[in-house]
């Protein structure tokens, strides 16, 4: 928030005279103008006052200044009686992080809007007028608004509008009114301390004695009273050697510490100049700066030579040269004496070497066969690594430089000189099928020297093959078509198998077997496989084979793939009827069903439409093409229709029924189909019994159910006689056994009769 302010005072005209308090006495009018404000204030801003006017001059002013000094009025007219008529002109404003101020325009005398700075009111303006318009704007466009404020205990006589600025006045005037007015720019706590005559570099000799005043720094601040104030201190340090006055400046060497350019000869001080304090936007705010004073330590005559870390070891390496003698000068000031022991030390100029058995060897070769025992030693190798120097200068590393994790060298970390033994680690790797030929590189490295010498050796095996692979088919199964009927001797589908062996064991012959290979033969060499000269498929007959083939090297190592033959059909049957005429008995709404069988194998070729070709009566029936159900027109519903067509009393009416199936080509069949129209109850029993003429399986069933319903009847029949028969006998035995007697009496009678 910015204030403006004027401040009105009604002063006694019993006397004259001239305004002696600057800043705030009796009859001081005063005006408090931001320090910051972006637009300058008017030349002349009262010229003139209306009757009994004071005239005041004001500099032409020059935003922002340090410190801002106000023109005094020189004259202020008699007046009689005083009363202090106070208020503020508040000019309210939002400012994000911009350094410009709001400020009221200025229209002159006789403008009734703008800065009320040359505004005057007659006494008798009645209470609720609209007396001025402040008017005043901001740089950066953000939105002002106005407002006033009276000093404590005094009367409240104007209002204004915050938004649009309007005064109206609220309390009646008194008479004779002088108004004087003056306009000040009041400080603000924005200027840091200054340091003058920077940068602050200063030279003292090691000896000054403690206590002893050194440089005196000065800093300027360029604000008024407590915010103008500058006082002094060093940033703390737990090995500060220096202080420095508060008040004056003035830099001393700390009492009881000592300057020693031979431990410091250059010392770093950061002084700290801070102001008294003061508001800024409202807020109290301390300001400070900062600066280095670097102080440089003359060394002085104050220390003999001693020598440091002893005693002395010298090392001189073993091939060095003569050199010329240091001897000692005549001129000696303060001197000390020491002794040096001198060692003749290894120098590192020999490489690490490799040998074989003749001598110093850069590549060593061997021939073995594949895939060696993980672990093995190949003992073809005959290694020597050899380092000349002594101590850390022969210490080395072997390393093995190849295929991964295929071979590893023995020993690792070397002292002067080792036998080299190379081991079988990863047997896969060793693999004639991926190369005749491993090559890897043999390498010595030093380790704790800076020459880090080395040494390389090219490590060459052969490879001899083995059979250690079987033949591989390029799939696991093959999936072969052929056509039926297909001439002997066709071709079916072609299988391969890989033996990556070289020679012999790389050859390769094929064979079949399983439960369907007797209709196909392979070839042994090419693995062609083809159907048997005297081979005839038939999809009808069997449709799909499967059978193993066989591919074998020259040692019995094989392997096995699955062979799928799928005969396709060809369209080499003719739908047919089971008669070429046939008899059906149709039952009015009832359809009747002709069907016709086609012995192809598979769909399209089996599939069958039926059509009516020609029929008697014309346009009676109609057939559905998917299942040969024939039916009447839906409009004939009863036999007294079929009689208005025909005019005969034998209803029986014939038609031609096709077949054809959808093969390509297509084929058919015809037949004539007879058909007697008859009622529902008569119908049925004629058609049940004229349709077991067509099932002779049925009939036999019927016959040989009577044939055994009439056995058990008979049984049945005889059980219960012989029942009967038995009871009668139980009850009178005597009667029975008399009967027998008799009979056998008879019969002997009549055998004598014929003698």
């Amino acid at each position: 928030m910015h204030e403006c302010v004027i401040e009105l005072n009604r002063r006694n005209q019993s006397e004259s005279s001239v305004v002696e308090d600057v800043f705030g006495g009796k009859g001081c009018v005063t005006g408090l103008v931001p320090e910051n404000l972006s637009q300058p204030l008017p030349y002349e801003l009262l010229r003139r006052l209306q009757k009994g006017t004071t005239l005041l001059a004001f500099p032409p002013p020059s935003l922002p200044h340090e410190p801002a000094k106000p023109y005094l009025p020189t004259r202020m007219k008699k007046e009689k009686k005083m009363h202090a008529l106070i208020f503020l002109l508040l000019l309210h404003f939002t400012l994000g992080q911009s350094d410009y101020a709001p400020y009221f325009y200025d229209n002159g005398p006789s403008s009734t809007n703008g800065n009320m700075a040359l505004f005057s009111i007659s006494e008798d303006t009645p209470v609720g007028t609209q007396i001025y318009i402040l008017n005043g704007t901001d740089p950066e466009m953000d939105p002002v608004r106005y407002g006033l404020t009276f000093e404590k205990g005094s009367k409240e006589y104007f209002r204004v509008d915050p938004k649009t600025g309007n005064v109206t006045l609220i309390q009646e005037l008194d008479r004779e009114v002088v108004e004087t007015v003056r306009v000040f720019v009041t400080d603000a706590n924005d200027e840091p301390p200054e340091f003058q005559n920077l940068p602050f570099i200063i030279d003292i000799p090691e000896d000054t004695v403690p206590g002893s005043s050194i440089y005196r720094v000065q800093a300027v601040d360029k604000d008024m009273g407590s915010g103008g104030s500058v006082s002094y201190f060093l940033q703390t340090s737990p090995f500060a050697k220096f202080t420095i006055d508060g008040h004056s400046g003035i830099l001393r060497v700390k009492p009881g510490e000592t300057l020693d350019y031979e431990t410091t000869p250059t010392h770093f001080v950061t002084v700290v100049a801070k102001d008294g304090g003061g508001k800024y936007k409202g807020k109290h705010q301390v300001l400070t700066s900062t600066a280095t004073i670097t102080i440089n330590v003359i060394d002085a005559q104050d220390m003999p030579p001693s020598f440091i870390g002893t005693p002395y070891f010298g090392y001189i390496y073993e091939v060095s040269v003569p050199a010329s003698e240091v001897g000692l000068s005549d001129l000696l000031l303060d001197y000390d004496v020491t002794m040096v022991t001198v060692r003749v030390v290894d120098l590192n100029n020999h490489p690490p070497t490799f040998y074989g058995e003749n001598g110093p060897q850069s590549k060593f070769e061997v021939t073995m066969y594949e895939h060696p025992p993980a672990g093995e030693i190949l003992r073809g190798f005959k290694i020597t690594v050899n380092d000349s120097d002594q101590g850390a200068n022969a210490k080395f590393k072997l390393r093995l430089v190849g295929p991964n994790r295929v071979l590893r060298v023995v020993p690792q970390t070397v002292l002067n000189e080792a036998q080299v033994t190379i081991i079988v680690e990863d047997t896969s790797g060793i693999d004639y099928e991926k190369g005749s030929t491993l090559s890897f590189k043999l390498l010595a490295v030093e380790i704790d020297t800076p020459e880090r010498f080395s040494a390389t050796a090219d490590i060459v095996i052969n490879l001899l093959d083995t059979n250690d692979n079987m033949p591989t088919f390029t799939s696991e199964y093959y999936i072969a078509r052929v056509p039926e009927n297909s001439p002997g001797g066709s071709s079916v589908v072609s299988v391969t198998a890989n033996d990556p062996d070289s020679g012999s064991w790389g050859e390769v012959k094929y064979t079949i077997y399983g439960s369907g290979s007797d209709l196909f033969v392979i070839h042994p060499s090419s693995g062609l496989i083809s159907t048997q000269p005297w081979t005839s498929l038939d999809a009808e007959v069997r449709s799909k084979y499967n059978f193993y083939v066989k591919a074998e090297d020259s040692e019995g190592k094989y392997g096995l793939a699955e062979v799928f033959v799928t005969v396709l059909d060809m369209n080499d049957h003719s739908p047919e009827f089971d008669e070429k005429l046939l008899e059906k008995t149709m039952i009015i709404g009832t359809p009747v069903r002709v069907e016709a069988m086609d012995e192809d194998a598979e769909s399209p070729n089996n599939v069958i439409e039926y059509s009516i070709m020609t029929a008697d009566p014309d346009n009676a029936f109609d057939i559905n093409t998917a299942t040969g159900e024939i039916k009447l027109k839906p409009y004939i519903k009863s036999m007294e229709i079929v009689q208005n067509i025909t005019k005969l009393k034998a209803c029986k009416w014939s038609l031609v029924v096709e077949a054809r199936d959808r093969g390509s080509p297509s084929f058919s069949t015809t037949a004539v189909v007879n058909i007697d129209i008859t009622e529902a109850i008569k119908g049925r029993i004629v058609s049940y019994f004229m349709g077991l003429s067509k099932r002779p399986l049925t009939v036999f069933g019927i016959f040989l159910s009577i044939v055994i319903s009439l056995i058990l009847l008979t049984i049945c029949i005889s059980t219960i006689l012989y029942c009967n028969s038995v009871k009668k006998s139980r009850i009178n035995p005597e009667s029975n056994y008399i009967k027998v007697i008799r009979r056998v009496n008879l019969h002997q009678l009549h055998a004598k009769e014929k003698s």
